[in-house]
């Protein structure tokens, strides 16, 4: 594990540096560009009959174990520093946004991406079930908030867009998680439910996505008390690093979402911490939690592109994985566009929302570790192929698209940037604004504003 874990990481700096030095593209896209064309290379080599390198980083790459890795690994800090860092009080202001895009967005897309996928497999001759296609919806449907998060950071987004966007991720990403989670239990049969059956896999919905949040308010209060008592700066990250990743762990043990719990746990603290930290803990605690979330996302990116050495894609596979790209940035289109336009007369969205939210909505390490456990069966390595394949466009095409698609939502208007661009309206304050917390959009004539979603 060592000797695994070792590699990776001087592969990371390896990839991180001539990114760095060479070609200048967003880290995390630039270590996992060079993480594929480093796994392409290896591939050509062992085809050329040089299969030593190819057969050592593979079997390095397979005892890291990717999903443990990911979901009872890092995740857990990773979802907590994401939530440390946000502004509690616009998380609070568009609860009901966030939420609705959590919950029913992302039923939603599962709905659409299983159904659409099963027919579409099958049509191609890669028969999976209505179950598999169901799970690979479910994957496949929340953002990586790992993704997204290290993407909105990079842009002058304003407050709250970044809010709603980091939000959105957050919380969808837990409860794809659980639904996930839920939907393998059904494969398991009705044995894997206390009360079994459709009844029995809705109790447990309920009892991980609430439970979770319960769970991880305690942790935040907890840890709020805990903190007040110590000054000393080691002592306070410790603490804070015992609430993630035994708060993480805990929250498992007793069948709640970890990553829901640390979602609320993060943001508990993070209201909190201008009171709970002096001056000086303040700035130690922010730059400690940025460097740990910027090394990790940089391992996970490496991570995702060095693991296409282990596919072995048919010709197939690929076809279907370029056709299900498009259906899930339909899914994601829909599943986003319904919640808000049933929101927009209180919440007043900005025109520029919905596209932010499809195209910024980035998949990564989340959804290729929740297809690699996946137990075995006839149609696996379908859905790993067809993952990879979406999960690489979003952070090769999508990340690196994303950029001119928010300074034109900026710029389009000299209005737009002083207004938040996305939702505040002339002369109103963040305090003034809908009980959703985003002001309906400043008036204009018909097909004159630049910003106009239909336009």
């Amino acid at each position: 594990m060592l000797d695994a874990f070792a590699v990776l990481l001087c592969l990371t700096a390896l990839l991180a540096f001539l990114n760095e030095r060479f070609v200048r593209l967003p880290a995390t896209v630039g270590v996992a560009l060079g993480g594929m064309l480093l796994a392409l290379l290896l591939g050509v080599l062992s085809l050329l009959g040089v299969r030593e390198p190819a057969s050592v980083l593979g079997g390095l790459l397979t005892r890291l174990d990717f999903s443990t890795f990911v979901l009872n690994g890092v995740l857990s800090l990773l979802l907590f520093a994401g939530a440390l860092g946000l502004d509690t009080r616009q998380i609070l202001a568009q609860w009901r946004s966030i939420l609705s895009l959590a919950l029913f967005g992302t039923l939603i897309s599962t709905a659409l991406i299983g159904v659409s996928s099963y027919f579409l497999l099958n049509a191609l001759g890669l028969n999976v079930p209505l179950i598999g296609a169901l799970l690979f919806g479910a994957l496949i449907s929340p953002t990586d908030p790992v993704a997204v998060l290290d993407k909105i950071k990079q842009y002058a987004l304003p407050a709250r867009s970044e809010a709603l966007i980091a939000g959105e991720s957050l919380f969808n990403d837990g409860v794809g998680v659980v639904l996930y989670l839920t939907l393998l239990g059904l494969v398991a049969g009705p044995a894997a439910h206390a009360t079994g059956g459709l009844g029995g896999a809705l109790l447990l919905f309920g009892q991980e996505a609430l439970g979770g949040a319960v769970f991880g308010v305690l942790l935040g209060g907890l840890g709020a008390l805990a903190l007040r008592q110590v000054e000393q700066e080691g002592v306070e990250t410790l603490l804070m690093l015992a609430l993630a990743v035994g708060g993480y762990a805990a929250a498992d043990a007793l069948g709640l979402s970890g990553p829901i719990a640390m979602v609320l746990a993060g943001l508990c603290l993070s209201e909190v911490k201008s009171r709970v930290f002096g001056g000086s803990s303040v700035d130690h605690i922010r730059s400690f939690w940025h460097t740990i979330d910027q090394v990790i996302n940089l391992l996970l990116f490496t991570f995702v592109g060095l693991d296409v050495l282990l596919l072995r894609p048919s010709g197939l596979e690929v076809w279907a994985g370029a056709l299900l790209v498009v259906v899930v940035l339909g899914a994601r289109l829909v599943s986003v566009g319904l919640p808000l336009a049933l929101l927009r007369r209180r919440a007043g969205f900005g025109p520029y929302t919905v596209r932010l939210l499809t195209w910024g909505g980035l998949r990564g390490a989340i959804a290729i570790s929740l297809v690699l456990s996946l137990p075995a069966s006839s149609y696996r390595e379908t859905l790993v192929t067809v993952t990879y394949i979406i999960v690489l466009f979003t952070i090769l095409v999508q990340g690196l698209s994303i950029g001119p698609l928010v300074e034109r939502a900026v710029t389009a208007s000299p209005e737009a940037a002083s207004l938040e661009t996305l939702g505040l309206r002339t002369g109103q304050s963040a305090e003034d604004s809908s009980p959703d917390g985003l002001a309906p959009e400043p008036p204009h004539r018909q097909g004159t504003d630049p910003l106009d979603l239909q336009s």
